[in-house]
C-alpha cells in the first residue's frame, strides 16, 4: 500500500457545534456543510494542508454507511496530531483551542522526548496534541 491518505474523517454527535468549532474556533477553511439534501450525507471539510483534509461526519451516518453498529466514543482511540514551529506557537494553539470551547486535558509542557507539548478534546472529545518538535519542523505552506 501507499501511503496516500487524503481525508481523516471524524465522528461527530452535532454537525453544526462541531463546523462551528473547527471554522469559527480554530480558523479552519471549509465551504460549510454539504450534502443535506442525502439521507446520512451531511458532512463538512476543512482543508488541512495540500493533499489533506479533515472531514466532520455525523456518527450516526458514519455507522450507516460502513455497516457497523453505532457504538461508544473513546478518546484514547486515536489522537490527531498538530505539529507548530515553537513553543510559543504551542501555547498560541492551545489558548485558541481553549477559547474555541475545547477542553485542555493536558496542559503544554516539556515532554520526556525534549519537545513541547499538550493535549485538548474537541467538542466530540476527540484527542488533539499540539507539539513542537525540534527534530521534526512543520513545512510551511
Amino acid at each position: 500500500m501507499k501511503p496516500r491518505i487524503t481525508v481523516i474523517t471524524v465522528g461527530v454527535d452535532d454537525l453544526e457545534k462541531s463546523f462551528h468549532f473547527y471554522q469559527d474556533g480554530l480558523g479552519l477553511k471549509s465551504e460549510g456543510i454539504i450534502g443535506n439534501e442525502f439521507e446520512h450525507g451531511a458532512v463538512a471539510f476543512f482543508e488541512l494542508q495540500p493533499g489533506l483534509r479533515l472531514a466532520i461526519w455525523p456518527r450516526r451516518s458514519l455507522a450507516h454507511d460502513s455497516g457497523l453498529p453505532q457504538g461508544g466514543a473513546s478518546a484514547t482511540e486515536f489522537s490527531l496530531g498538530h505539529n507548530v514551529a515553537s513553543k510559543a506557537e504551542v501555547d498560541a494553539v492551545m489558548a485558541q483551542a481553549r477559547d474555541a470551547g475545547a477542553v485542555i486535558i493536558k496542559p503544554a509542557q516539556e515532554t520526556f522526548w525534549g519537545g513541547y507539548a499538550g493535549y485538548f478534546q474537541d467538542p466530540d472529545h476527540h484527542l488533539w496534541e499540539v507539539v513542537w518538535n525540534p527534530q521534526w519542523q512543520p513545512e510551511e505552506n
